[in-house]
């Protein structure tokens, strides 16, 4: 089921790797001026302007754009038990985690009397998305609320779109995750329109204030990602997110069905999201196609599931040896990837580019997705070559602190002159001198 790539004998560059390998396309400045105009009508017009946008693109028109607080509470007392156990150990082990990521305040002494404090501020009000389109994720309230939290971000707003079945509402499970969560704040707008409103802010139906935000972050479609492109330069974003991804470097030792199952599993999110599998077994590589072969037929989004094996973004990669394997994935820089040979978590220490890595037979991404503790928004599209997934650090800003005295300033006057005079801005010398010249 899952076209072939064979580099055995072979070791390409890494540029022939980025070139070859299988690959999601995402054209986001094709989306682009479909969502310029839309923005500039938020921009001048609002809440007005969303809930308008709305209508056209989901059937359905809000009453107004937040939600109020009696219909969360309802939503997380009126939650299924079993979802709202496994959401509470969701948020207990992500809760655990994030904690351990907040950075602490370091002062430097750089001379006598001259320090500079690295201070960790939060962002003041964020905006958080949760996608409602072909699936709903109350998993991703979860994971943008948790790192924001423990960041010690003071207003957090979630967007979520729009249901007609649910009375112009989002999902009733996101309300209730945001409830669970302590966050009683939801807007119900979904699309470019959210990350627009989010961004200008507004008036809504019953006069109440939509307060901007100064970030915005969680996944979305590819106007959701148009839309943070277009407005980075008013808000700040997590990422450009694009669809998802798995690669898996897996070696004869690994269970055929265990990699089959974790390829599906991506595979069920999007036609357009990627499964790769990496391989030096070309055994390995029959026995998973047949797997595929049985079960894909048998899952509950069989076309969604089949598109997405056996687009130009799936496939099956085989090399000559682990070594190989590492190179090939590390150019690949996947958003989730398994380990899946023998000694898995010394050749998982060998890899340095990955979103979340998951090792051994007993951390499929499923894991990481829901219950591991790990965050699930990570970088795609190669972008794990630079970018990490969101994280506490995600919603700090570092700001530098100088504090300098009399005398450690005069210490350095001469070094500070010489390099202003050096790039002929002497006034920034003059800065420097002049708090040392008598009066008169």
């Amino acid at each position: 089921m899952l076209s072939r790539i064979d580099l055995r004998g072979r070791e390409p560059s890494v540029g022939e790797l980025r070139g070859r390998l299988p690959r999601t396309g995402m054209d986001v400045e094709h989306a682009l001026p479909a969502v310029r105009p839309l923005l500039d009508d938020i921009a001048e017009r609002g809440a007005a302007a969303a809930l308008d946008h709305t209508e056209r693109f989901d059937s359905v028109r809000p009453e107004r754009v937040r939600v109020p607080d009696t219909e969360l509470r309802a939503a997380l007392e009126e939650l299924d038990p079993s979802i709202r156990t496994a959401l509470e150990e969701s948020v207990r082990r992500a809760r655990k985690v994030h904690a351990e990521q907040r950075r602490a305040d370091v002062t430097t002494e750089v001379a006598d009397g001259g320090t500079v404090t690295e201070r960790w501020v939060p962002v003041s009000r964020v905006g958080l998305y949760a996608p409602g389109g072909l699936a709903v994720y109350p998993s991703s309230v979860v994971m943008n609320v948790v790192p924001a939290q423990a960041a010690g971000v003071e207003s957090l707003v979630v967007c979520s779109p729009p249901q007609p079945e649910f009375g112009g509402r989002p999902h009733p499970t996101i309300l209730a995750a945001a409830a669970l969560l302590g966050v009683d704040e939801v807007w119900a707008v979904g699309g470019a329109q959210a990350v627009g409103l989010l961004a200008y802010g507004g008036s809504d139906t019953d006069g109440s204030e939509l307060l901007p935000v100064d970030m915005v972050t969680g996944p979305g479609n590819v106007y959701v990602t148009a839309a943070k492109r277009q407005l980075r330069n008013i808000i700040g974003i997590d990422a450009e997110a694009g669809p998802t991804e798995i690669a898996v470097l897996a070696d004869e030792t690994a269970d055929p069905v265990h990699v089959a199952t974790d390829l599906i599993s991506q595979a069920e999110h999007d036609t357009l999201a990627a499964s790769v599998l990496v391989t030096t077994s070309e055994e390995l590589a029959d026995a998973v196609d047949r797997r595929l072969a049985e079960r894909v037929p048998a899952t509950k989004h069989t076309e969604r599931i089949r598109t997405a094996l056996t687009g130009e973004q799936s496939g099956c990669v085989l090399t000559s040896s682990i070594a190989d394997g590492i190179r090939v994935v590390d150019a690949y820089a996947a958003e989730h990837l398994e380990i899946q040979t023998a000694d898995a978590s010394r050749v998982a220490a060998g890899v340095r580019n990955a979103g979340a890595i998951f090792v051994g037979p007993y951390a499929p991404v499923s894991l990481g997705d829901y219950c591991a503790g790990s965050n699930h928004v990570l970088p795609t599209g190669g972008c794990a070559r630079h970018s990490s997934g969101l994280s506490v650090q995600s919603f700090l800003r570092g700001i530098h602190v100088v504090d300098y005295s009399e005398q450690a300033l005069r210490e350095v006057t001469e070094q500070v002159v010489a390099l202003a005079d050096a790039e002929d801005l002497p006034a920034h010398g003059e800065a420097v001198t002049a708090r040392f010249e008598r009066p008169g």
